[in-house]
């Protein structure tokens, strides 16, 4: 039955409780244990049924209780403390400001993804993307970057997982009550709700704008379930990653244009755009347009502004996995955008393809993207690597080691992963700031002078605390599928607080491979059912509702763990969440990774154990690429690549069974007389103090502030001062040099070697001159280069270094061009001379995907 009127109503909470709605409004809570515990003590058994949420708790709660705890001194004295210290914290001035002298208001940066994985709470959030978003919006707050966060509001969120008798996965989808988050819908100056209109194909929708406030950061989320759009409309925001293709161009169009416009519509005027993966790339489309109608410029000078103040991360290693449409797609939903940009069908296709020309390829998002962004980058150096020869096409003829996609290597927000025990420990051995410390190593070093007897028995405990979450988990799985008293009397004996705990919990894609170590059973019954040193895994993670050989992968590990021989030592824990994760990461020893490399862009379940003191064992993949050494965890292989994917998941499944069975199972069982596994506690600290610091998310945005955010603004700046006066000279250079740079060319090259190449010798440099027709272009609009190295073993120089070269001679005429080439090293050598643009507006010469080779 359809309300007459809809409203919400609010908790009465006495006065002296009034604090605890402004605590329980901004998200800061989810990583100050102290604040946790506040909200837990109001009630224990409704915080866990409410699944952590504090604006639901306190709309549960009873009058009396709440009048109850308005008189409790106790409670008041806590609750003034942490408010207290919220209060300290919104004030504090932070990095940025000390950095950067910005006098922009409100926020200087939007940054855009699909999904947030902050806390359990909001459940907006599929895995490893969603929770490094949030993680980014953490440290954008501890370090006061000026940055605002969009994404979807999604009325069902991700799937909830349940397990049903056989073991395979099935989806629930329930409903987010909106009213009983931590989110507020957005409203005018006047009280009337914000709605955001946003053109989708033939048709106006509109959305709502909600906040969430996270320390702070704000974070800015559109949903579109409006009464005034059609039942098709409203679907949009319901299920993140849901749908068929059509939905997800939808989901899209309203992430990045409608994200654009939400921002115009609350008086928000950012420099820089920040697209974390293609999922929002239409939003420099909906930036170019309003550049356009606003200062009345064309499609090319407004695209100069856009680009130069874009930044995108790509995620994905793998072609397969980045967004692409068929042209009848964007046709259908992009066409009139097209012609308000002034430019053709195809014009606009070519945008997000590799081969501009070819109109059977897709649209990807990724490639848009990377064309609409100056500053790109992958998530780890091996990424970086991988991105640049994956795109390679989008700048053709650039060496791979020269195309512009750069690396950040992702971090974790490390106090909303490390327990609040351990915090504890932190606080006392590193001091009360040791989190803001990303730089400062020797805070970090601290992690040496905390006694072995201290870190282990912190440790243990979080163990016992995996234990015994594992069992309740158990249990309630148990009872939902309808199991007898015997069956869940054994919840209670699964697993041993004491045993060495291996964790394997992330996305259950098949590339992932999490059952390697289930490849060889006899071996792994050994390894596991050793009564002098026990061994036991945890298992949990999600598998793609259409990913069926995932599904058949858990399926797998759950009968294997209802076998007698396993029943106690290998567990599944199904609806992986941050809860979840947070328990994992906390009390397990060993991490466990065995990605197919490398299909691992970055990772960071990793990173939170080493945060925690446990060690990883790992594909050299990935941040473990670039993280690992031998003091600090194990490597399973040494980065080598095969042809035989079954060959190579035995060989690698084997190293790790030779790996737990000589290595790492004996030496977390080496005691001495104080039963301490000193040489394991080491390598614990070795991970803490070396790992810390080099992998927090701090550490992370200050790289992007310092290297992608302040270059793009100033050369915002640059470009919309005197009246667009640069961008239109630089849009008028460009039309220029497109026209007149194919007619460009070397006419000869030569040097001061011998014929056959003799005279080349270590320590002495090489005359090399080359004749170039600039045709109708001027000298100083080009740049010519000698690029030169060692070449490989078919003869090919496909890495090497480049040298600048002189012009010399009359201005009239084809002109000469020297430079004396440098011989560092002894071996086979090669050179070839470039011509490229040059413009001091320019990055590099490189973006402008224009090359010319001799």
């Amino acid at each position: 039955m359809r309300p007459l009127r809809t409203f919400i109503i609010e908790p009465a909470l006495p006065p002296k409780l009034k604090q605890l709605s402004e605590i329980a409004g901004n998200l800061w809570w989810s990583w100050h244990g102290d604040a946790r515990d506040l909200f837990r003590r109001l009630d224990r058994q409704a915080w866990e049924d409410c699944y952590h949420n504090p604006v639901a708790i306190l709309g549960q709660l009873g009058q009396d209780r709440l009048e109850k705890l308005a008189e409790d001194d106790g409670f008041i004295s806590h609750m003034h403390r942490v408010h207290e210290r919220l209060q300290r914290y919104l004030t504090h001035s932070g990095w940025w400001p000390k950095a950067f002298a910005t006098k922009h208001t409100g926020p200087l940066v939007a940054y855009f993804c699909a999904e947030y994985g902050i806390t359990e709470t909001l459940p907006i959030y599929s895995g490893g993307l969603g929770v490094l978003a949030g993680d980014h919006m953490k440290s954008a707050s501890e370090l006061n970057v000026p940055l605002v966060g969009i994404g979807l509001l999604y009325q069902q969120g991700y799937f909830r997982q349940r397990l049903n008798a056989d073991g395979w996965q099935l989806e629930l989808f329930p409903r987010n009550d909106f009213a009983n988050l931590p989110c507020q819908r957005v409203r005018t100056d006047d009280g009337a709700e914000l709605t955001i209109d946003i053109d989708l194909a033939d048709r106006v929708i509109e959305a709502y704008a909600w906040r969430v406030r996270i320390g702070r950061t704000d974070l800015y989320l559109l949903d579109t379930n409006v009464p005034s759009n059609s039942p098709e409309d409203r679907h949009i925001t319901a299920q993140l990653y849901g749908g068929d293709q059509e939905m997800r161009i939808r989901q899209e169009i309203v992430l990045g244009v409608g994200g654009v416009r939400m921002l115009r519509a609350m008086g928000f005027c950012p420099k820089v755009y920040h697209m974390n993966e293609g999922h929002s790339a239409f939003l420099s489309l909906e930036r170019i347009r309003f550049l356009m109608v606003e200062h009345q410029i064309d499609f090319r000078t407004a695209e100069e502004i856009v680009v130069s103040s874009n930044v995108f991360t790509t995620h994905t290693p793998v072609p397969a996995g980045n967004d692409a449409f068929e042209p009848w797609l964007i046709e259908k939903y992009m066409s009139q955008f097209a012609a308000q940009l002034g430019i053709s069908p195809d014009e606009f296709l070519a945008l997000g393809r590799q081969e501009a020309g070819n109109k059977d390829e897709p649209m990807c998002l990724t490639i848009l993207a990377m064309r609409m962004a100056r500053y790109r980058n992958g998530v780890s150096d091996l990424h970086g690597h991988i991105s640049r020869n994956l795109w390679a096409g989008v700048w053709p003829g650039v060496p791979d080691d020269e195309i512009p996609i750069h690396h950040i290597t992702n971090g974790i927000h490390t106090p909303s992963w490390i327990s609040h025990e351990l915090t504890a420990l932190y606080d006392r051995y590193f001091g009360p700031d040791w989190s803001g410390s990303w730089t400062d190593t020797s805070t970090w070093e601290a992690a040496d002078s905390i006694p072995d007897p201290e870190l282990w028995r912190t440790h243990e405990r979080r163990r016992e605390s995996l234990v015994s979450f594992a069992r309740r988990r158990l249990r309630r799985q148990l009872a939902k599928r309808g199991a007898g008293a015997a069956e869940l009397a054994t919840a209670q004996e699964v697993l041993d607080p004491e045993a060495l705990t291996i964790g394997f919990a992330r996305r259950f894609a098949t590339y992932k491979r999490a059952g390697i170590i289930l490849s060889d059973i006899p071996r792994l019954k050994k390894l596991l059912n050793n009564p002098e040193k026990p061994v036991q895994i945890i298992f949990s993670g999600k598998a793609h509702p259409r990913d069926n050989p995932g599904k058949d992968l858990i399926r797998q590990i759950v009968h294997i763990s209802r076998q007698e021989t396993f029943r106690r030592s290998v567990l599944f824990l199904e609806d992986y969440d941050i809860n979840v994760a947070r328990y994992l990461v906390q009390g397990v020893d060993v991490w466990l990774n065995t990605p197919l490399r490398p299909m691992e862009a970055s990772g960071t379940s990793g990173m939170k154990v080493s945060a925690n003191g446990g060690l990883n064992v790992s594909i050299l993949d990935g941040w473990w690429a670039e993280a690992y050494r031998p003091d600090l965890g194990w490597a399973i292989g040494s980065g080598e690549s095969y042809d035989d994917l079954e060959y190579q998941n035995r060989v690698e499944s084997q190293a790790l069974y030779d790996l737990l069975e000589k290595d790492i199972v004996p030496l977390f069982y080496r005691r001495g007389k104080d039963n301490l596994p000193r040489e394991w506690i080491a390598m614990m600290k070795a991970s803490i103090r070396d790992l810390g610091p080099a992998f927090s998310s701090n550490r992370m945005v200050h790289d992007y502030a310092k290297n992608f955010y302040a270059p793009a603004a100033d050369q915002w700046n640059r470009l919309m001062a005197d009246d667009l006066t640069l961008a239109k000279t630089l849009s008028a250079w460009r039309n220029e040099l497109r026209e007149h740079f194919g007619h460009i060319r070397v006419e000869s090259v030569s040097d001061n070697m011998d014929s056959n190449g003799h005279g080349a010798q270590v320590g002495k440099t090489i005359r090399v001159e080359a004749t170039v027709n600039i045709g109708q272009l001027s000298p100083d609009n080009i740049l010519v280069e000698l690029y030169f190295g060692s070449l490989d073993e078919d003869g090919q120089l496909n890495t090497g270094q480049a040298a600048e070269m002189t012009r010399i001679g009359n201005d009239t005429g084809p002109a000469k061009y020297v430079v004396d080439m440098p011989c560092p090293s002894s071996g086979r050598a090669g050179y070839t001379v470039r011509i490229l643009p040059r413009h001091d507006a320019l990055a590099h010469p490189i973006e402008m995907s224009m090359i010319r080779w001799a």
